[in-house]
């Protein structure tokens, strides 16, 4: 009987691996379709290379799939923030030469933070894309305002890379506009000062505390509690304590009829 040399290769099985290649084929296929609809959105020339695949990808996700062989999406949020901060500045600097370095300063903080972001983030459907862990899915990640605004902020490091600092300005500043305009008229956002002034008249004291800490010291979340005479009436979260503060006024005042005064005491949200 004939011995079997060593090292002699196996039948292969076809079939299988056929299914294999056929799944390595479909997978960069699969990628790639990932941001495709958002760029079209944005009205962006070209389909969208690898970069946008990397400002959709939430670190959950990647936390879930460590052999995904993909990058989540920090260093680009990282990139984008700075982006975003410089067109916006440059707009403000060219389109309004009567405002001092000050209030230019306090403009751009009332456009580029969480809430606006996250805000514009929704108008684009971006919670739609993300690839996000399971986890952070069924806990209502894509609609999570932090998670959006750093997902948005990282679609713009992505445009920059990609296509331009050209494209990256006309795509901020189509979506932002609205929002610097209603700046430019006043509305700064000062949501701390407009509930300082409520309360003085209602002769109620306002008071604010820091509940919670989180991330890492270069991506801090900051929740702060508003109090109204020692009760808890709104929180809000932001990147600094002050935008956490302010978030939180803005909510007390929203919720609680910011924009009119409390004519009758019954309506009041200090009683």
């Amino acid at each position: 009987m004939e011995k079997k040399r060593k090292g002699a290769s196996k039948p292969v099985n076809n079939k299988i691996d056929g299914n294999k290649r056929h799944t390595f084929r479909a997978e960069p296929a699969k990628r790639a379709a990932i941001g495709l609809e958002l760029a079209k959105r944005l009205e962006l020339d070209s389909p969208p290379n690898r970069l946008f695949m990397t400002a959709l990808t939430h670190p959950s996700y990647l936390f879930e799939n460590p052999q995904s062989g993909v990058e989540n999406n920090q260093r680009l949020e990282f990139l984008g923030d700075a982006i975003l901060d410089f067109v916006v500045a440059e707009y403000l600097y060219l389109n309004y030469p009567e405002r001092p370095e000050g209030e230019l300063t306090k403009m751009r903080a009332a456009v580029v933070n969480e809430t606006t972001l996250a805000r514009t983030a929704k108008q684009i459907r971006l919670g739609e894309e993300l690839l996000l862990g399971k986890g952070e899915q069924v806990s209502g990640g894509r609609e999570r305002p932090s998670i959006l605004a750093d997902a948005w902020e990282a679609v713009v490091g992505a445009i920059y890379l990609q296509y331009g600092l050209q494209e990256a300005r006309r795509v901020i500043l189509t979506l932002l506009k609205s929002e610097i305009t209603e700046v430019a008229q006043g509305n700064y956002g000062d949501y701390k000062t407009m509930l300082q002034e409520k309360a003085q008249r209602e002769e109620t004291e306002v008071s604010y505390r820091i509940l919670a800490e989180d991330g890492p010291d270069h991506n801090k979340r900051f929740t702060a509690g508003v109090y109204l005479q020692g009760s808890l009436k709104g929180k809000g979260v932001g990147r600094t304590k002050k935008e956490a503060e302010q978030r939180a006024a803005q909510q007390v005042l929203e919720e609680l009829g910011g924009g009119e005064p409390w004519l009758r005491p019954e309506l009041s949200p200090f009683s």
